[in-house]
């Protein structure tokens, strides 16, 4: 069954939504705005970025468009407005010729972006994104891996796993096998690669993540039998949990590793629940010290949260129980959404990219607006709970 629409009233700058009902939280907004004119806060968000960028001037290649035009995708799948998908095509046309995509693919984020090829192929039956697509699925036999077979995050980064690194690879990868008919391969190397990121960095005790591991142990970072670095950062987790969610979109109901996946999203929920802001309904930078001076709540990795939580409930994979604190979680990231003088939507708290780091580093991060980790976060999310 699909989430029932959230229907929101147009909000003044800092409006607060409280209150939920209905089987994911619809959220009720007293006071004369909930008799306004709804609000799409999609269409707000993408009608928004494409006034402040063309697709010339949204970027060079990298994860963080390709995160953003993958949320934008999804607006255009529902909507069916041509505008959307002709603003990706065009982004994506300056790095996508007749020969394919030049591109090393030495790390994992450089990969995210390519989860687009084969839907922009579906999209328009030409055969460049399928040979772009082709050319980064090769990079996956020879790609560097640990003794366990978990891509490093980067080839110059050698046996190190960071949580973020499954969502930039392996959701392409599934899709890849899915689209072009090559699941063997690729549904049991994303799934394994899944299950080996988590298996190395669970901490079973708080139900979350730590952000990275380093096999030999020689980082600085990567103290202590785990060989795992110190901290729980919110994003890192939440990038994990996204790229579970997609993989059990993909695999089929018989696959031998279905179930362990599901597994990791029933661990990560009961984890996200148990130390969400009880006041905000949002996760601080490092989520399991709220209590810290410096720690702050993050929009993107709430905006995470809250899509598997929303997702997962709705699957079946974890119990109604779940639907509340997606729907707080829902409230909490549309607080940091509000519309400009000049009426252009705008998100706050938004982390800045970020390596791994001790408290310290972690809450000095610039607290962005509009940074394209929250845009990209909060259309998959909104896509998911307000449509």
């Amino acid at each position: 069954m699909s989430p029932e629409p959230l229907h929101l009233g147009r909000l003044s700058r800092r409006t607060v939504l409280a209150g939920t009902a209905g089987a994911l939280g619809a959220l009720a907004v007293g006071g004369p705005a909930a008799s306004a004119a709804p609000v799409d806060w999609s269409r707000a968000v993408v009608d928004s970025t494409m006034k402040r960028f063309t697709p010339a001037t949204l970027g060079g290649w990298g994860y963080t468009r390709g995160l953003y035009l993958y949320g934008q995708y999804l607006v255009y799948r529902r909507t069916g407005e041509k505008s959307y998908l002709d603003y990706i095509l065009g982004w994506y046309d300056r790095f996508v010729t007749d020969s394919g995509i030049s591109n090393g693919f030495t790390n994992l984020d450089a990969m995210r972006s390519g989860q687009m090829f084969p839907l922009l192929y579906n999209e328009t039956g030409l055969a460049k994104y399928k040979t772009a697509a082709g050319q980064l699925r090769q990079k996956f036999p020879s790609y560097p891996r640990t003794s366990d077979g978990g891509m490093f995050h980067a080839t110059s980064k050698a046996g190190q796993l960071w949580a973020d690194g499954v969502y930039m690879s392996q959701p392409f990868l599934a899709l890849y096998g899915k689209t072009f008919g090559d699941s063997g391969y690729c549904y049991e190397e994303a799934a394994k690669n899944i299950v080996v990121y988590f298996d190395r960095l669970k901490e079973p005790a708080k139900g979350l993540l730590y952000h990275a591991y380093d096999e030999d142990g020689s980082e600085p970072w990567a103290t202590g039998t785990g060989r795992h670095s110190q901290y729980h950062w919110a994003r890192a987790i939440g990038w994990l949990g996204m790229a579970t969610i997609d993989l059990l979109e993909i695999l089929p109901a018989g696959h031998p590793r279905r179930r362990r996946l599901v597994d990791i999203v029933r661990f990560l929920a009961a984890g996200y629940t148990r130390w969400q802001d009880k006041a905000s309904g949002r996760w601080f930078q490092i989520v399991d010290r709220g209590g810290d001076g410096g720690n702050w709540l993050e929009t993107s990795a709430s905006a995470m949260y809250t899509f598997l939580l929303s997702r997962a409930a709705q699957r079946g994979y974890i119990g109604s129980e779940y639907r509340p604190v997606a729907a707080k979680g829902y409230s909490g990231v549309l607080s940091q959404v509000s519309v400009d003088s000049g009426g252009l939507a705008n998100i706050e708290n938004i982390s800045e990219g970020t390596n791994v780091g001790d408290t310290a580093y972690y809450y000095a991060r610039k607290r962005n607006t509009n940074d394209f980790h929250g845009l990209g976060a909060f259309l998959i999310m909104n896509e998911q709970l307000a449509c």
